[in-house]
């Protein structure tokens, strides 16, 4: 099984274009993912049925 880095990592280079997290997995996924010097580059959207999907923005977030 991949870690959430691993997982990230792949987003980020394009290797995978969306990344779907459930919401039980979210809060373990959230620590990692604002450890990161690039977590301004990855965008959250929820989606009904709590799943949060990820996408990697070339611009960072404001």
């Amino acid at each position: 099984m991949k870690t959430y880095e691993e997982m990230l990592d792949q987003l980020k280079s394009g290797e995978i274009q969306t990344l779907e997290i459930e919401k039980n997995d979210f809060l373990a996924f959230r620590e990692v993912l604002i450890k990161r010097d690039d977590f301004k580059h990855f965008s959250g959207n929820a989606m009904q049925g709590a799943q949060v999907v990820f996408t990697y923005l070339k611009v960072p977030r404001s």
